[in-house]
């Protein structure tokens, strides 16, 4: 049976791989998808759900959410063209989205998780705002969601914004804190595990050529571009977001450690946005513990992403 899936995101090109990937996946029932600001603006978030929508004729039941325009810092988000392209695509320029899919229509959020109540997953692939919202508005609705699953933080590895911080949690520091400190049964996929997710050119190729999602080839193309140029030892671009979501049906591919996080929220520290994981074995048994992905299987991500993606079975 499916999982009831409710996507957070910012939308853009690992954002959109996620997307495809949940739409190929038959154990991947994404009801929704709120979309936020991040690597790109709010407004060309919810042009590129529409955009995937429209190419997959994605059924008009798949509810699209406008979320959060900026972060809870009250700063000016900061965009990443470099990596993901000026919309957020790569090369590819969407169509501009009409004025009546862009109305506020967060509430949205309320109906879905009153819908599908414990059956519901929500899967945090961006900035956490958004969801940091419901657990200010709605904190007691919120504990009936079945699992939460969010990409964020780096763990005994640089980060990839600063050099101890993941971008999702650097960008927001205050909404990863709330969520964290509310959330209950949360998986966090970290920067250290999403890090070896590589899909490589060659591997890239083969879907384009066997494949329906066409689509892929030019994002992911662009995405390695800015990988091979910041590392060129690097051999192909890495799915933080579609690693992510694959947690959701496949958790045996990860080691997890049950572990409590906090985060810097010193805006003016150089360990803003820092996540900071109690590995002591006797650390206070109180504090809210989440698990951490630690290290990830890759012949199993191999083997079920091509299968899922190229619609053949592979391993």
């Amino acid at each position: 049976m499916s999982q009831k899936v409710l996507v957070f995101g910012d939308i853009g090109i690992d954002d959109t791989a996620a997307l495809i990937y949940g739409y190929f996946d038959d154990n991947i029932d994404i009801v929704g998808v709120v979309a936020n600001y991040g690597n790109i603006s709010r407004e060309k978030a919810l042009a590129n759900v529409h955009y995937v929508k429209n190419l997959f004729d994605i059924s008009p039941s798949v509810e699209v959410i406008t979320g959060a325009e900026s972060p809870m810092t009250g700063e000016k988000p900061q965009y990443y063209p470099e990596i993901h392209g000026e919309y957020g695509l790569g090369p590819i320029i969407p169509p501009s989205v009409a004025n009546e899919f862009q109305r506020e229509n967060f509430f949205k959020v309320m109906e879905i998780i009153r819908r599908y109540s414990d059956e519901l997953v929500i899967v945090n692939i961006g900035r956490l705002t958004s969801l940091a919202m419901m657990f200010i508005l709605y904190q007691k609705e919120m504990s009936n969601v079945r699992k939460y699953y969010i990409m964020g933080g780096a763990f005994w590895t640089p980060g990839n914004v600063t050099a101890v911080a993941e971008a999702n949690f650097y960008g927001d520091p205050m909404a990863a804190h709330i969520v964290l400190k509310y959330a209950h049964n949360t998986t966090i996929i970290p920067l250290n595990v999403t890090e070896q997710a590589i899909v490589t050119p060659r591997m890239v190729d083969y879907i384009s050529q066997v494949g329906k999602a066409k689509i892929l080839k030019p994002l992911l193309d662009y995405y390695y571009a800015f990988y091979k140029q910041r590392n060129p030892s690097i051999p192909g671009s890495p799915l933080h977001d579609v690693v992510t979501l694959m947690a959701v049906s496949y958790e045996d591919m990860f080691q997890f450690e049950r572990l409590p996080v906090q985060i810097v929220r010193d805006l003016n520290s150089k360990a803003r946005g820092q996540s900071i994981a109690d590995i002591r074995p006797y650390s206070e048994p109180k504090k809210n513990r989440h698990r951490v992905a630690l290290e990830l299987d890759y012949r199993l991500f191999y083997v079920r992403f091509m299968s899922t993606m190229t619609g053949q079975q592979f391993g």
